[in-house]
Formats: structure tokens, C-alpha cells, sequence
């Protein structure tokens, strides 16, 4: 499936969402674009001033997911969460699946079902087809980055066995173009292409907040 993301945002009523990763490339665009659309949004940032925006409808949080008051605190009023979290470095220590606990907890305790997560294309779902292309890419994933490609898969099994209204959106290499207004929609190996926009990426998480069609599903998204 093929979709166009040139329309106006959602004209839906705003909610209070809180933004997990809100500071790095990806982070920013959802940040960016959740504030364009009307929405309250709360950042968890370990550093702060790394987020050099500010807007009446923002509010930051001061920690990481590793922290669970911090988490706590920046779940709490919320409607939805949005993850684009992924790891940093090459090492077995998991902190994305590690904090995604607490990001599980958090959301139980405070009563929020909506969960929009994203990861790599390399972790596997239902309806995947790999194709030769695919079977060599995962390969020199469990390779080069063996331990990243282990936390994600961890933390996408942990978000699955959840009673929530999750979604994984899986993605191929993300590019810092502009946003190209059209976004595919399939499963590894039907569909899909090798790149997408971090801006696509961005609108496609965030129009999930108001859009039940990808719910408990983990679409893999591309140009």
C-alpha cells in the first residue's frame, strides 16, 4: 500500500503525547511536527538543551528511560507515547530494552494504551517475505551490529507482549532529505523500498495517533 502524506496533519483533536528520543535526528522531526499538528508534548530528554526549541505546548522532562520516576513523571497526563529511541553504541548492555520497561510500567500505572515505537526493519513480523536482498542485510546486521539488532528485537518482543495499543513501525536506512510526501506501507520483502526521510518517518508515526488501521501491527514504512 501506497499513501500519500502531501494533505494537511490529522484534523483530529490534539492530544497530550509524550516523545522518547524527542532530541536526536528523528527525535526533532517529531517534536517538530507534533507541535505543527496541535498536540501537547512532553520530551524526556537526558540533556535537556539539546532540544533548542521552545513553545507553549512543550513541556521537558529532565532524564532517560533508565530512570523510572523520570519516566514516570513524563507519562503521567499523557494520551499516547512515541519512541524513536534505538541504541547508540554496539554494546551488550540493552539500554532501550532495559528502559523499556519502565516505559511499560508507566504506561500501565497511568492508564495510557496508545504506544507508537519505532525500529529497524531488521527485526522481524508477521507477513514478512524476505526476499535474497533481505536474508543478506540481516546477515551483516547479526555481524556488524549484533548487539543493537539484539535490543531492539528485545525491546519490540517486550512491546508486543504488552496489553497496550501498540505499534512497531519498522524502517529501512533513514535519509535527511526532505520529506517526499509519500510513504509505502508493507512488510519486509512486499512493498518496500531501501530508504526513508526522517520526516516521512516522523508524520507516519504520528498520524497513528489517530489512525486504528496499524494497531497491535508492525508495518515496515518506506519512499
Amino acid at each position: 500500500m501506497t499513501r500519500s502524506s502531501n494533505a494537511p496533519a490529522p484534523s483530529e483533536r490534539p492530544l497530550h503525547v509524550t516523545i522518547l528520543g524527542g532530541t536526536g535526528k528523528t527525535g526533532r522531526h517529531v517534536v517538530d511536527q507534533a507541535l505543527q499538528a496541535g498536540h501537547h508534548v512532553t520530551v524526556l530528554a537526558r540533556t535537556p538543551s539539546k532540544l533548542d526549541v521552545t513553545h507553549e505546548r512543550l513541556r521537558v522532562v529532565k532524564g532517560d528511560v533508565q530512570d523510572p520516576a523520570a519516566v514516570s513523571e513524563a507519562i503521567a497526563g499523557s494520551s499516547a507515547v512515541l519512541s524513536v529511541l534505538g541504541p547508540t553504541q554496539n554494546t551488550p548492555d540493552y539500554q532501550v530494552s532495559r528502559g523499556t520497561v519502565h516505559v511499560l510500567e508507566a504506561m500501565k500505572s497511568h492508564g495510557v494504551k496508545r504506544l507508537v515505537i519505532s525500529a529497524g526493519a531488521g527485526v522481524g513480523g508477521d507477513g514478512d517475505q524476505p526476499k535474497l536482498f533481505n536474508h543478506v542485510i540481516s546477515f551483516v546486521l547479526k555481524l556488524a551490529a549484533r548487539h543493537v539488532l539484539e535490543d531492539m528485537t528485545r525491546t519490540v518482543a517486550a512491546v508486543r507482549s504488552s496489553s497496550l495499543d501498540w505499534t512497531v513501525v519498522r524502517v529501512p536506512m533513514l535519509t535527511d532529505g526532505p520529506a517526499t510526501g509519500t510513504v509505502r506501507v508493507g512488510r519486509v520483502g512486499v512493498n518496500t523500498g531501501a530508504r526513508i526521510t526522517r520526516a516521512d518517518m516522523a508524520r507516519f508515526m504520528l498520524e497513528q495517533l489517530h489512525d486504528a488501521s496499524h494497531v497491535r501491527a508492525s508495518p515496515v514504512i518506506s519512499n
